[in-house]
């Protein structure tokens, strides 16, 4: 099983991997905010150059400087000059809230559906698989995981959430789903996780762990499965409205046409 150091760095390799479609600013830009939102990138942090980062993406120079350019106006990098110059991460919770607010209120409803779906799809599958393969030692490091975990606050659920996700599909001891849960916590996990801002849906977190704990040490494939399943599509509902909460507020915000009669 992968220490948690490598798994840090995975989440980096994955962040700086090369994108599967062709190369746009405005997929560029996603998946560094994406990065940023999650820690994956941490405030502060220095962000490769433009030619590194171009061309580990996979995309044209002008591409990674016109992503570059839309987080800086967003607040999410600040450039400096000079000889320690370079972009920074400049991580701003209330900048980060308004963004996620804003990709929620252009998501169609099809689209949370599909995001929750993936996320399940792999989560799920990895819980189940968990629990025909994991050893006592494994069912302990989920354990100290839950027992671990701040509730306080939405991102020390967020960070419980990721790493318990996280050495479940280590146990699962496929690199594959191990590689897909760090690319979706990265890219989608800091919109589908919004409701953990929520002390109840901290709380039912905190349970569904348990449950999914309680099955794997059961050596309930299907029951481990099912109570990951359940935690997803209790995220997705609280997606949904929420959406609907924001759109009531600032009915403006609506899209109108084959956009809105696809929500």
């Amino acid at each position: 099983m992968p220490h948690a150091t490598g798994r840090v760095d995975a989440a980096r390799a994955v962040v700086f991997s090369p994108l599967e479609d062709l190369g746009r600013a405005e997929l560029v830009e996603q998946r560094l905010t994406d990065a940023i939102v999650s820690g994956v990138l941490r405030d502060g942090e220095r962000l490769p150059s433009e030619t590194e980062l171009a061309r580990s993406l996979g995309v044209a120079v002008v591409t990674a400087r016109e992503a570059l350019e839309g987080m800086r106006d967003k607040g999410l990098v600040q450039t400096r000059r000079g000889r320690d110059g370079g972009s920074f991460v400049t991580y701003d919770r209330d900048a980060a809230a308004r963004m996620l607010q804003a990709r929620l209120r252009a998501s169609s409803r099809i689209e949370l559906r599909d995001l929750s779906l993936m996320v399940r799809a792999v989560a799920g599958t990895a819980a189940e698989i968990a629990a025909d393969r994991a050893s006592e030692d494994d069912i302990e490091s989920l354990v100290t995981i839950d027992a671990q975990a701040d509730l306080t606050t939405a991102g020390g659920a967020r960070r419980a959430l990721s790493r318990f996700q996280l050495e479940t599909a280590a146990i699962s001891q496929s690199p594959r789903l191990v590689h897909e849960e760090i690319r979706l916590q990265s890219e989608a996990g800091p919109l589908l996780w919004l409701c953990l801002g929520e002390q109840e849906y901290r709380d039912r977190s905190a349970c569904a762990r348990r449950e999914v704990i309680a099955a794997i040490r059961a050596v309930d494939p299907a029951g481990a499965r099912d109570a990951t399943a359940a935690h997803v599509m209790s995220a997705f509902g609280w997606l949904v409205d929420q959406r609907a909460r924001l759109e009531a507020e600032d009915p403006t915000g609506r899209r109108t046409g084959r956009e809105e009669a696809a929500s």
